[in-house]
């Protein structure tokens, strides 16, 4: 029996008023792939990350989370990450980390009292020390490093138990040896919080080695006259295995416009 995909589009269009930014989108996509997306800037991988958070909705067409159009906003069984640093500055690391939860669990107050607090502190300490930032535990966000800061915000996104969790250029402002290091804590994460992912990248080389599929925006089509009359779609949707792989020389050039 097929199984029935977590995420779909069907003929999803995406404009702000004559600017058409994705166009003809029909994609499906399973519980626990992992996707990352390249391609130029402007080509619509973040309004789609948007979307699939429930930011933005379709101008046209449908995107679906198990075969229902996705909430018009952001709700616990999507978590997103940015390449800005989502922290609060003036919480240390376990405020911060619990704070995701106090407003799940207590959207008016914004806080737990007692046992509820007591549970809810347990468990992000237990998140924190799974991302690696125990020994920081009580640091506030201006004494971490980059990578500290990222694995924070990862560990703020993963305390709501999300289905889905959204990278957007994560890793983008972060130096190779932390980078490498980050690839590692992402791929544990997926793995053992059996999540699905959808990724932007700008780099190439790490879309191949995180993902299980990569998917490349660009557009079909093309007016010089009129540069924003038609909108990009994936003009590649790779699967990938963890043998070497060949990447076609035109996509190549696309990545590298980035």
């Amino acid at each position: 029996m097929k199984q029935a995909p977590m995420i779909e589009a069907k003929n999803l269009w995406k404009q702000y008023g004559d600017n058409v930014v994705l166009e003809r989108m029909n994609v499906r996509v399973n519980a626990g792939e992992f996707i990352t997306m390249v391609g130029t800037s402007g080509c619509g991988k973040s309004t789609f990350l948007k979307m699939l958070l429930g930011m933005e909705s379709p101008s046209s067409g449908e995107l679906l989370l198990d075969g229902k159009p996705i909430p018009n906003e952001p709700d616990q069984s999507r978590g997103i990450v940015f390449q800005q640093y989502s922290v609060f500055p003036h919480l240390t690391v376990l405020q911060n980390v619990v704070l995701a939860r106090e407003f799940e669990q207590s959207r008016w107050l914004g806080k737990l009292f007692g046992s509820a607090k007591r549970r809810v502190e347990d468990e992000a300490k237990a998140l924190i020390d799974t991302v690696g930032l125990t020994p920081a535990l009580q640091r506030y966000p201006h004494e971490l490093s980059g990578g500290m800061k990222q694995r924070l915000a990862i560990a703020q996104a993963l305390i709501r138990r999300p289905r889905i969790l959204l990278l957007d250029e994560p890793f983008g402002a972060l130096d190779p040896g932390i980078r490498a290091d980050m690839h590692q804590l992402v791929l544990k994460l997926w793995q053992e919080h059996q999540l699905t992912v959808f990724m932007v990248t700008h780099d190439l080389s790490e879309g191949f080695y995180l993902g299980t599929r990569l998917w490349v925006f660009d557009k079909l089509r093309r007016d010089n006259q009129a540069p924003t009359a038609y909108g990009a779609n994936i003009t590649y949707d790779l699967p990938i295995t963890r043998q070497k792989v060949v990447v076609p020389k035109d996509l190549q050039a696309i990545t590298e416009q980035e």
